[in-house]
């Protein structure tokens, strides 16, 4: 309740990405004071990638070929930070796992994640109406963070950011998160928990409002130009669509159907449609994408492929030469860090292919274990779990689309720990 319920206030305040860090402080205490502790099955592959992570610190100044070399303690600072990310994400995963329904109920878990939904269309509509607004956060007052920067951008809230890859300048929304690309990986998680929690109320104006939710939402989403956003929901349509099939459910999958249609033909006549076209027609970071994957296999595969570099690395130059980078007039002839347009490239140069094996499995693992699940909560979690996979390509996702992907691993995992405590009758004498 503290962490989702009050984001907007975190947001303002300029804590919101530190939140999750923090807050996750008490849930393991909680943990702390519990005996057992459940895990999910297959929770040995994630402490070992936990390792694989820890490990990352030997190798933070290890020379990776074509990159600038740094002999400071300045890796140190980012390495921690996600270090600590990956800490959070596992005891909220824990957190989840282990409370009892009567604790902590599993459709207040699904509506919090769905309020972040609204509260995350409702930023994506405001940086579309007003994107010039800008203001420094609490924290800005008293922490001197300059004008930009990486940490510039996560304490000070701004609801839209300008684009101008489609040949004219595109606000795209970025409220209450840091980047646009943050927005639409964010958005995207959140929009399964909202179906469930709102198209399944018991109340009846929530029913009500939802298809109005979700039309205005298509706008933003739209307007995002976030093309991997709009992969990851056209393939959770088609998985829902084919999941109602093989259970026989003909009336729903027939309203996803009409309904599916009536929204592509209003589209198709709205303006929307030709901002979408043409974004599909300008690729714009394609061959960049493409680059810095290839970059960061051949790169990792060559001098470090067991434990990967640690850190992201700042490429000497630019992809074309080592005397290019970005310049006032071209501030895209910069290349990309190693390790960033996406969280498996991410996986791969820092934690090598052992840990990024290790992550798919444990991940994999969850998804193969609840996936012929027919209940909507465990079909809302592994629809989660496919856009997080989709999502890890394009995005750099370790924060709070993790944190979410945690919390669903969590949900779907608290079923099983709670047959072994009826079970056992609550004795503690079994581990899940």
């Amino acid at each position: 309740m503290a962490l989702f319920g009050l984001f907007p206030l975190w947001w303002l305040l300029g804590v919101s990405h530190f939140i999750f860090i923090v807050l996750a402080i008490p849930m393991a205490v909680e943990l702390a004071r519990r005996r057992p502790v459940y895990v999910p099955r297959g929770f040995g592959l994630w402490l070992l990638f936990l390792v694989w992570v820890a490990a990352g610190i030997f190798v933070l100044w290890a020379s990776a070929p074509g990159t600038v070399q740094e002999a400071s303690l300045g890796r140190v600072i980012p390495f921690t930070y996600r270090a600590l990310w990956y800490a959070a994400i596992t005891v909220v995963m824990l957190y989840v796992t282990n409370l009892s329904e009567r604790e902590l109920p599993s459709r207040r878990v699904v509506a919090l994640l769905a309020w972040m939904f609204v509260v995350t269309v409702v930023g994506g509509v405001a940086g579309l109406l007003i994107p010039q607004v800008s203001f420094p956060s609490a924290l800005e007052l008293v922490v001197d963070v300059g004008d930009q920067g990486f940490l510039y951008s996560l304490l000070h809230p701004s609801l839209a950011a300008e684009s101008e890859f489609l040949g004219y300048v595109q606000p795209r929304p970025t409220a209450p998160f840091a980047y646009a690309n943050a927005w639409g990986n964010n958005v995207g998680m959140y929009l399964p928990f909202f179906v469930l929690a709102w198209i399944t109320s018991n109340s009846r104006w929530r029913r009500r409002a939802a298809p109005l939710v979700l039309a205005i939402a298509v706008i933003p989403i739209a307007y995002s130009l976030n093309r991997g956003l709009w992969a990851g929901l056209a393939l959770a349509v088609l998985l829902v669509a084919v999941r109602l099939a093989m259970s026989g459910r003909i009336v729903p999958l027939a309203s996803i159907v009409v309904a599916g249609l009536l929204a592509a033909g209003v589209f198709v006549l709205s303006p929307l449609y030709d901002t979408v076209s043409l974004r599909i027609e300008t690729p714009h970071s394609n061959d960049r994408r493409a680059t810095v994957a290839e970059q960061v296999i051949g790169t990792t595969w060559e001098a470090s492929p067991l434990l990967g570099y640690g850190s992201t690395r700042t490429v000497q130059g630019s992809f074309a030469s080592i005397a290019g980078g970005e310049t006032a007039d071209c501030r895209q002839c910069a290349a990309p860090p190693l390790g960033t347009q996406g969280f498996l490239w991410r996986l791969i140069f820092t934690t090598g292919l052992v840990g990024t094996v290790l992550y798919l499995a444990f991940v994999g693992v969850q998804l193969a274990q609840h996936v012929l699940a027919p209940d909507p909560l465990s079909i809302t979690c592994c629809l989660v779990i496919v856009l997080s996979l989709v999502f890890a390509v394009v995005y750099d996702s370790l924060e709070s689309p993790l944190y979410t992907l945690m919390i669903a691993i969590g949900l779907l995992n608290r079923r099983l720990v709670g047959d072994v405590r009826q079970r056992w009758g609550g004795s503690g004498e079994a581990v899940a």
